[in-house]
């Protein structure tokens, strides 16, 4: 209904002319130009556009022009040129913006290529993604190479090649859109891909660990009370494995046909500390998981003593869906060059 109004309320405009009453520029005869601020919910086929006269949903199709704006980035000021469609939808021709961009030197010899989902944090002039190692954050220049995608939306999943800039930032060398098969998620490694696909209804709850936990049940404390998650086989916890007492966690869960409420995905907030350069000689120790653990760093104590390590280089996980306070594990490590001990192979024992 409020697309209608919106599309209704457009054509009027149009039609009579009035479109200084609503605060939109006529373009042409069937087009005119609207300016608000970019809503969350925004994907790479629907603009979802906050103006002073209430919120519009415009179409965003083959032909759009997006080389004015690229970014369409929840808070975002944009200018959207736009005409009537025959489906009822507005459509976009045409999307101009302003984004703050640096201009420093950047070393493209040395160039690495992550991928991860856009965070609703990025802002213009500073991409935040997401990857499997933690968030990144990306300085965007003008020499940054957009050809490979239309538009940058929160949530979805691109490929970014990055290199070191002059001020010590990564640097958005290019961004291109990315395939799922290819996300910095799969490729990492951390647990195996879910073995099958989960039809049921999702639900999505956010929560803490609790004590109870154990490597097949999540006890998530809630505002709405505690809950009680089986982790199978399909539960998804490549961002999520660390499930210590009091880690925040966001988890989407359905009701399985045993009645239980089932994980099917598990996330956490990790960090990302920048790019750091793996020594080649690896070591083996094995220990279990100290309470301290989190997405960032695991608390391992062994014969020898405590140890921490680092888990932003994790290749491969075998034998462990989940890694909870007093579970035993072997971990290949090798030093960086931050000083730190990193996590390479995780295997249960």
């Amino acid at each position: 209904m409020k697309r209608k109004l919106a599309a209704i309320g457009m054509a009027f405009c149009l039609m009579t002319g009035t479109v200084s009453a609503m605060g939109i520029e006529a373009a042409a005869a069937e087009a005119a130009t609207v300016t608000g601020t970019v809503r969350s919910g925004t994907t790479s086929d629907l603009l979802l556009l906050s103006t002073k006269e209430g919120n519009m949903e415009i179409k965003l199709d083959s032909g759009t022009d997006t080389s004015g704006c690229k970014f369409l980035l929840p808070g975002s000021q944009i200018s959207v040129t736009v005409t009537h469609g025959s489906d009822e939808y507005l459509h976009a021709t045409k999307l101009s913006g302003s984004t703050t961009v640096t201009g420093v030197t950047v070393d493209t010899s040395n160039v690495s290529t992550v991928s991860g989902s856009v965070s609703e944090k990025t802002k213009d002039g500073l991409l935040v993604l997401k990857t499997a190692q933690g968030e990144m954050e990306i300085k965007l220049d003008t020499s940054t190479d957009m050809s490979g995608c239309r538009v940058l939306v929160a949530g979805k999943t691109y490929s970014v090649a990055v290199a070191r800039g002059s001020d010590a930032y990564m640097h958005a060398v290019s961004i291109s859109d990315s395939v799922a098969a290819s996300s910095s998620a799969a490729a990492a490694g951390l647990t195996p891909a879910p073995s099958g696909t989960v039809t049921a209804q999702l639900t999505t709850v956010t929560g803490t660990v609790g004590d109870k936990t154990k490597d097949t049940l999540l006890y998530l404390v809630t505002s709405d009370g505690t809950m009680e998650l089986v982790i199978d086989s399909y539960t998804d916890s490549r961002n999520g494995m660390v499930l210590t007492p009091g880690r925040s966690l966001t988890v989407t869960c359905y009701r399985g046909s045993d009645a239980y409420m089932h994980a099917a995905s598990i996330s956490s907030t990790k960090t990302y500390g920048g790019l750091v350069t793996i020594d080649t000689n690896t070591s083996t120790v094995t220990g279990t998981i100290g309470s301290k653990s989190t997405e960032n760093m695991l608390y391992l104590t062994t014969q020898q003593g405590d140890m921490e390590l680092k888990l932003d280089a994790v290749r491969s996980v075998t034998n462990c869906k989940v890694l909870v306070e007093g579970s035993r594990v072997s971990i290949v490590c090798a030093r960086g060059n931050d000083a730190y001990m990193h996590a390479l192979e995780i295997k249960g024992a």
